[in-house]
């Protein structure tokens, strides 16, 4: 499994923020923009809650494992691949998310004088934070699930002795 690159991200959010406001100003041109939703921010803070709630929980159990305490429970190296899976999957589309709200964003803030555009400024503002709250949450679980580093790397990374004697 590949692990997140913040390049990419930050390209996707550049791209999507150049795209939707470029899409903002031609859309107001013809028309009505549409509105930034309230419940964007709030749907974003609640991804990056879960996804930092499952790294906590992740990491004081594998702690608790690495420390053989009895009563330990293990994690289940599927469960915590589907995590990281969630996580990575999340981060992809916070970055294209806050990208159209930053790009909404950066177009509203050329109408402040109004008072729902002020508004939809500010709901595509918290928008843009609560993505970069579910980047941060993933990247963290993806630390949380990392494996440890495997000293066998020249031999295809899978810890198998290689195939006769060393020369």
């Amino acid at each position: 499994m590949k692990q997140l690159r913040i390049g990419v991200l930050a390209g996707l959010f550049v791209v999507a923020g150049v795209l939707s406001w470029a899409a903002a100003r031609l859309w107001d041109a013809f028309g009505t923009l549409p509105s930034v939703p309230l419940a964007a921010p709030i749907v974003l803070a609640a991804i990056a809650a879960v996804l930092s709630a499952t790294a906590l929980s992740l990491r004081s159990r594998l702690r608790a494992q690495r420390e053989r305490r009895p009563d330990a429970r293990g994690v289940d190296p599927l469960m915590a691949a589907r995590a990281v899976v969630f996580g990575q999957s999340s981060a992809l589309v916070a970055a294209l998310v806050s990208g159209v709200y930053g790009g909404a964003g950066v177009f509203l803030l050329g109408s402040l004088d109004i008072p729902v555009r002020r508004d939809q400024a500010i709901y595509a503002g918290f928008s843009v934070l609560a993505g970069i709250a579910v980047i941060a949450a993933a990247f963290f679980l993806e630390h949380v699930c990392k494996l440890p580093d495997d000293s066998d790397d020249d031999h295809g990374g899978n810890g198998a002795a290689p195939a006769g004697p060393a020369a």
